[in-house]
């Protein structure tokens, strides 16, 4: 297991020179020089990658910003080669919305190189959604009492729902959903989609879980939050052999008890081990008095593999919140918010170049780890 000791979120222009030169970034070039875009010539591919990557590892929320940095940071300058003109950047990001495949073969490499470095890698995943305020104002009237909007800056933006955290109150909010799959030993993203915020997160689970398996890794289990408690979705995990940790609704059958433990006249039964072949967990009489003495129940959201409220569902359940960390880090060390885009493809790659730096910055770490601490040194 992989957690990285020093914060990401600044850089210096040794980090960005590192993760610029390295293979995975390297790759990215040369494809995208591979597409010989018509045009007039402009900057290279390495300069606009080396501006991505500026932009999210010092945290800027524009361009002009991430520009005026770089002619203003000579060592940036050096490091890029060249310095890149807003405008240039902008074209850019427009190529890379045309060409979103190159990004996800960029996060499938980062990936692949990060598992191959720490195994254990999306062994254990967290899936959540959180809010992404759009930058655009969502209100159907112009005014208090006025007239009704006829036109919105991001028309596909929607109001959508997200809960209370820290001190901030649940409620509505205007703008997009991103649906995130975390490991939850090394903290790293591993799968994204991003929606409009009326999207409920329930329907994207599974496509998350499929995106983990594309990218090599062999997800057993996943925790989610009870807006993911449904049997269709336990039944979809269970048919992927990825037993779903999820936290039932208080519906009528919780209400019964049927997700209990048998019972009988000796006591509580005992959890004796599940069938992961055949789906479906074995219960015992805590004296062996009753005949049968054992019992078969099937696999269910309310009988799961990995019997709810156990002590290995209570220690998976609480690396829940690696997602929740993860989730902060993007927002406030890699530039996803606030954001300053429009449109639902634009904050597609915003946010997926957000990964991107996340996953590198973690590989150029792993990699300097293992350069001053060889194996067979410790």
């Amino acid at each position: 297991m992989f957690k990285e000791s020093v914060p990401v979120g600044r850089a210096d222009a040794a980090r960005v020179r590192a993760l610029l030169e390295s293979p995975e970034a390297t790759a990215l070039c040369e494809e995208i020089a591979a597409l010989r875009w018509t045009g007039r010539k402009g900057y290279s591919p390495r300069a606009l990658v080396g501006a991505c990557i500026v932009k999210n590892l010092y945290c800027l929320p524009t361009w002009t910003k991430t520009t005026h940095l770089i002619a203003d940071h000579p060592a940036l300058s050096e490091v890029l080669g060249e310095q890149p003109s807003r405008f240039a950047c902008y074209r850019f990001l427009a190529k890379l919305r045309g060409h979103a495949e190159l990004l996800e073969r960029m996060m499938e490499r980062l990936v692949h190189e990060i598992k191959r470095l720490d195994p254990a890698l999306g062994t254990d995943i967290a899936i959540d959604g959180t809010d992404l305020p759009a930058y655009a104002n969502g209100q159907s009237r112009l005014y208090h009492d006025g007239p009704l909007r006829a036109r919105f800056s991001d028309p596909d933006a929607s109001w959508g729902h997200r809960s209370a955290v820290s001190t901030r109150k649940g409620g509505g909010f205007y703008g997009y959903k991103l649906h995130i799959a975390v490991c939850t030993r090394s903290e790293l993203p591993v799968a994204l989609h991003v929606e409009t915020g009326r999207r409920n997160e329930q329907p994207f689970a599974l496509p998350l879980l499929d995106a983990v398996r594309r990218h090599g890794l062999e997800a057993t289990t996943a925790a989610m939050d009870a807006q993911y408690d449904s049997q269709k979705l336990f039944q979809a995990f269970e048919e992927r052999d990825c037993h779903p940790v999820v936290v039932l609704k208080n519906d009528q059958a919780v209400k019964n008890g049927d997700h209990e433990p048998p019972r009988c006249q000796h006591g509580v039964w005992t959890f004796a081990g599940a069938d992961y072949r055949h789906k479906r967990t074995k219960w015992r009489c805590p004296t062996g008095g009753c005949s049968p003495g054992s019992r078969w129940i099937k696999a269910s959201r309310l009988h799961p593999l990995i019997p709810y409220k156990s002590e290995r569902w209570k220690i998976l359940y609480r690396r829940r919140s690696a997602v929740e960390r993860e989730v902060g880090r993007l927002k406030h060390d890699f530039g996803l918010l606030p954001l300053r885009v429009r449109g639902i493809h634009r904050v597609r790659v915003h946010v997926t170049l957000a990964v991107i730096a996340r996953l590198a910055s973690a590989l150029d770490s792993m990699r300097a780890t293992r350069l001053s601490h060889p194996a067979g040194s410790w």
